[in-house]
């Protein structure tokens, strides 16, 4: 059938009328969709994957508030070396999301300055053609926690010290042994601060982020700074000089400070007596009692045989060879304080000495060190390890004896009337141990020591003086 003119005209205008409806119908949905986005968020915006479209600032946030509250509960605790150093409230850091920024950036969607944007992104949301998606973060007071990491590093940081060694006149005037620093890891507590804080925003809890350090190494070690071979520490040995009288405590001080600096030559025989030298009050000490032909009386020099008995055990501990050493009459409580009976030495010059060998690869130097809040002594031995083996037995007591009755001895120093106990009762007995040193399984030398105590009984000086 053929089409008059005016069939044909309206077959021609019904898909294009078609096409105005549609158009005006879609107009008008996105005119109504744009209205109904006046003061609220466009659609296919989201934040944390949630869809937020047509919401306003206000339901947002409280779509956040419970978050809010959860973060606040949130405690940081800082800890170094197992220790917790710090602790941070949220308040305190200012723990809190950053919806109030991510929302007005969501609101940014369709009303771009810049028209070509402008018009992009409000038809590609409102017809859907793209989804805007946000993410929000848990921010805090960074430059706080920065002037927290500056106090821990004020406190912690600790900058290696070099070795310092000098040699004059015969002996080591400055000596310091290298040591290492530390240093904290800052940019790594702040990354973990960081990564601590955003994992607040998936769940609230209590949070401990660990200081860490990396060791400082010295630029000078011992080794370097001497000419000796002297690298290491290879012995040390220690007393307790607890209940000593003043003028005692006095001797035991100056005497110890007669050895600090004081080089062993290698392959000699270290006599103590020689070291220590003349031991009177010309020579600086005062009256403490010691023991003398049998007696407990005021004599210079009482206490030195602290330092003898310290350098005797710091000698065995560095497996030197003892070449001669003698055990007191009695058992002195003072060298009992921390040991058993048996590693004291006592010495008196010039008949009783207290000798040793230095048959290691290098010179060994003597460091002293007195504690005189705790009342401890050291004798540190620095010099080279060989690879020596030292063994030695716990000392064993044996054939113990009871003590005599008290003894009462005159003292013209003291006033008539005035009796003072200067000695305690003592029991004897016997006592062993076995010391042995080898290198690569083979015996360098081994020696068992033997020591007799006698009974000793109290003593009390009487005085006689008018």
């Amino acid at each position: 059938m053929k089409l008059n003119r005016t069939q044909f005209i309206f077959l021609f205008l019904i898909p294009i009328l078609a096409i105005i409806v549609s158009f005006s119908i879609c107009a008008y949905g996105l005119i109504r969709q744009e209205a109904m986005t006046k003061g609220t968020l466009y659609p296919h915006v989201l934040i944390d994957s949630l869809p937020v479209a047509y919401k306003t600032k206000d339901s947002v946030l409280g779509m956040y508030a419970e978050k809010e509250k959860k973060i606040q509960k949130s405690i940081i605790y800082i800890s170094y070396k197992n220790t917790v150093i710090a602790t941070y409230s949220a308040e305190l850091l200012d723990l809190h999301t950053n919806i109030d920024e991510i929302y007005e950036r969501a609101y940014y969607v369709g009303r771009s300055s810049h028209a070509p944007s402008r018009y992009y992104q409000k038809v590609a949301a409102l017809l859907g053609l793209e989804v805007f998606p946000f993410t929000t973060q848990i921010q805090y007071n960074k430059a706080y926690v920065a002037d927290a990491l500056s106090q821990f590093e004020d406190s912690y940081n600790v900058p290696a010290k070099n070795a310092l060694f000098k040699f004059e006149n015969n002996k080591v005037t400055t000596f310091q042994k290298e040591e290492k620093g530390n240093k904290l890891l800052a940019d790594l507590f702040l990354k973990d601060i960081e990564q601590s804080v955003r994992s607040l925003k998936y769940r609230q809890q209590n949070i401990v982020v660990t200081l860490r350090e990396v060791p400082v190494e010295p630029d000078i070690t011992l080794a370097k700074a001497n000419h000796f071979g002297i690298e290491e520490l290879i012995g040390e040995g220690v007393s307790n000089y607890t209940h000593s009288i003043p003028t005692r405590i006095h001797n035991v001080i100056l005497a110890a400070a007669k050895f600090n600096g004081v080089m062993m030559q290698k392959n000699k025989v270290f006599s103590f007596g020689d070291a220590i030298g003349d031991i009177s009050a010309n020579t600086g000490y005062q009256p403490a009692y010691i023991i003398k032909e049998g007696k407990t009386v005021l004599g210079d020099g009482g206490g030195v045989c602290q330092v003898s008995t310290t350098f005797f055990r710091a000698a065995l501990n560095a497996g030197l060879p003892i070449i001669e050493q003698h055990a007191h009459a009695y058992r002195v409580s003072y060298y009992e304080n921390d040991s058993k009976p048996g590693l004291d030495a006592t010495i008196f010059s010039p008949t009783v000495d207290l000798k040793v060998e230095n048959d290691t690869p290098t010179d060994i130097l003597i460091q002293t060190i007195v504690d005189e809040d705790k009342m401890l002594l050291y004798f540190k031995l620095y010099g080279k390890k060989d690879g020596r083996n030292i063994e030695m037995s716990t000392p064993v007591l044996f054939d113990v004896a009871s003590p005599p009755l008290p003894v009462y001895q005159d003292d013209p120093t003291l006033k008539r009337g005035v009796v003072k106990q200067v000695d305690f009762a003592a029991w004897g007995g016997k006592a062993k141990f076995d010391y042995k040193v080898t290198k690569n399984n083979e015996v360098l030398f081994e020696k068992n020591f033997y020591s007799v105590y006698k009974p000793w009984a109290a003593v009390f000086l009487v005085g006689t003086q008018d």
